[in-house]
């Protein structure tokens, strides 16, 4: 047994450390626990008490997602502590444009070689996002595989399960024309376009990591390393109060993509260029980059990270109620009948 396992280390596998580095996690990833959570990590599944209690007709609604080459951009900075926030970012909030209250989050942790610094810092940066979320990191697989990656590369993906009410499912099926499209602020780059980012920033310019851009007022990785922003609780605060028709998380795809997902037929939704901030980072792309307006709201976030499609009614105090509890919140368009036969077109005026 012991010249197996010996064998398996000199061929790049080592199990020792694997468990190693599960002991080193137990009480961070135990610190994401909330109710409802019927197992530790190690064993072989995560269990979960759903219970009724709170919901009449429960729905369980899930999603997975990665955070692309970002990756790359953590390993160039050997910052490993945020891009875990991000994980959850993307997963998190593509389940809460449902409606949903994200329950528990699982993880996939691919290296060639496993670096128990490194895997530490990204179990610390999901936890931390988990935490934010109001989810419990409940498990997740470390994968060693020497020979498909590359010395000090690694991938992560994600996986959460959230709930809701089957009647109060947000699909976008409420839209009509009239609502308005309110936009909360991102915190910039987020976790989309970055192989154009990176094309851009270091082949075409030739800029370094620890580059000091007077644009950005920081280093070009702290930059491009800000952490997705979760918008698990601004939206369940809101939804709390006001009924919400449609909600978009403007991730990979920008606006152009992303907003007809959610669109009934005969819909078009307007926005109006100017009602928010476009910050820096995209202006310095777009700029330096020669990248053309329209393929930098179809790449980007533009500054907006979630969009709210609610009643006319209601704009002035959902934009209110968000900006008590520290959202940035614009007013930046509204849906019209189309012209088309379809619709589901994103109009800028």
């Amino acid at each position: 047994m012991t010249n197996s396992t010996n064998k398996y280390a000199e061929a790049g596998v080592d199990i020792n450390k694997g468990n190693l580095f599960i002991s080193k996690i137990k009480n961070i990833v135990s610190e994401t626990h909330r109710r409802g959570v019927l197992s530790d990590i190690g064993g072989f599944s995560g269990l979960f008490a759903i219970g009724n209690s709170d919901y009449n007709d429960p729905v369980l609604i899930a999603s997975t997602d990665g955070v692309g080459t970002k990756l790359a951009i953590a390993k160039l900075c050997n910052k490993h502590d945020t891009i875990g926030i991000d994980l959850v970012a993307m997963c998190v909030n593509d389940v809460v444009v449902s409606g949903a209250k994200p329950l528990f989050f699982l993880d996939y942790f691919s290296v060639s070689k496993l670096d128990l610094e490194v895997a530490t810092e990204v179990v610390k940066g999901i936890a931390k996002g988990c935490k934010i979320a109001q989810c419990s990191l409940i498990g997740g697989e470390t994968a060693e595989m020497p020979g498909l990656y590359q010395p000090g590369d690694y991938d992560l993906a994600g996986f959460v399960v959230g709930i809701g009410d089957r009647n109060a499912i947000i699909d976008g099926s409420d839209i009509k024309v009239g609502n308005k499209i309110i936009g909360l602020a991102s915190s910039g780059l987020h976790s989309n376009g970055y192989s154009l980012v990176r094309h851009v920033m270091f082949q075409e310019l030739g800029l370094k990591i620890d580059q000091e851009i007077e644009e950005f007022g920081c280093t070009l990785g702290e930059e491009l390393l800000r952490p997705t922003r979760i918008y698990v609780d601004a939206i369940t605060n809101i939804l709390r109060r006001f009924p919400i028709n449609g909600l978009v998380h403007n991730t990979g795809g920008g606006f152009i993509d992303n907003i007809p997902r959610i669109l009934p037929g005969g819909c078009d939704a307007h926005l109006q260029k100017g009602s928010w901030p476009v910050l820096p980072v995209f202006s310095f792309l777009q700029e330096h980059g020669k990248i053309s307006e329209e393929e930098m709201y179809r790449t980007f976030n533009m500054g907006i990270g979630m969009l709210a499609i609610v009643d006319e009614e209601n704009v002035e105090d959902i934009i209110h109620q968000f900006t008590a509890i520290g959202e940035k919140a614009y007013l930046i368009g509204e849906v019209t009948a189309t012209k088309g036969s379809e619709g589901k077109q994103v109009i800028f005026m």
